[in-house]
């Protein structure tokens, strides 16, 4: 074979006893070493990324092995910006769910998440939003703004969840729950959850840029950017800014 065939049989291989493997190995070819490092590594990466994928379904393992079956990922998107809403996403995800690579959103690059949200929302069992918007954040704080919109995710699923895994939160609710720190880099269905919320808000922001173009939203989706400053200054805060978020608090009073 030639180093392209090579390269197109190994791309099919995962099994390291292939027979195929101990005849490449012999082949003295610099080219076929080459492709065979190559392999080693994809397989390397490709084990690493089970495992890691093993260990984020910890949390969820072991509540189903207490008896739980609708185990529900929470996390939200939202809270830093000075414009747009808070969003909180709650997401079931089906036994056998495997999306290599899943992890805190903040983690993936634009296209992989937009990827991951297509999976997530085909695959998951139930999904809930939460939108809480700039007048009721700056009526609520945003901490309280969190938790209600948190809250209104669940109550948006079709069905109620049996146990909750919530980011770094704790809800007031009859259902069990436990608050993970960074839960959205230990667990699946929070990792789910942080994606669906992100990808949602940012649709919503690319939205208002149209709405609001003098912004920019769609560049840095509300958040404090030196742009977003500039435009502030220049032309005043817009319906969906937060009212009682420096600088725009400091605009509206005067102070800056």
């Amino acid at each position: 074979m030639n180093i392209q065939e090579i390269e197109r049989q190994l791309s099919l291989i995962t099994d390291p006893y292939n027979p195929l493997i101990e005849e490449l190995k012999k082949d003295k070819r610099k080219g076929v070493q080459k492709q065979l490092i190559k392999w080693e590594k994809r397989l390397e990466k490709e084990r690493q990324t089970r495992e890691k994928f093993q260990q984020m379904m910890m949390y969820e393992k072991q509540l189903k092995a207490e008896g739980y079956q609708l185990i529900c990922g929470i996390d939200e998107v939202g809270r830093g910006p000075l414009a747009g809403p808070v969003i909180a996403a709650a997401v079931i995800l089906p036994d056998g769910f495997y999306l290599p690579g899943l992890n805190d959103s903040k983690q993936l690059s634009e296209k992989r998440r937009e990827e991951y949200f297509h999976i997530i929302q085909e695959e998951a069992q139930h999904i809930g939003i939460g939108q809480i918007e700039a007048d009721e954040i700056d009526r609520l704080n945003i901490y309280q703004a969190t938790k209600k919109a948190m809250l209104d995710a669940i109550q948006e699923m079709k069905m109620m969840p049996d146990h909750l895994l919530i980011d770094a939160m704790k809800l007031e609710t009859p259902c069990p729950q436990l608050s993970l720190i960074k839960g959205d880099a230990k667990s699946i269905s929070i990792a789910a959850a942080s994606i669906v919320a992100k990808v949602t808000r940012d649709h919503l922001m690319q939205k208002m840029a149209i709405q609001y173009p003098e912004y920019g939203f769609d560049q840095h989706m509300g958040y404090g950017t030196a742009l977003h400053i500039e435009a502030l200054k220049q032309y005043g805060p817009c319906p969906i800014h937060r009212k009682t978020f420096a600088p725009v608090k400091d605009l509206l009073e005067g102070t800056i």
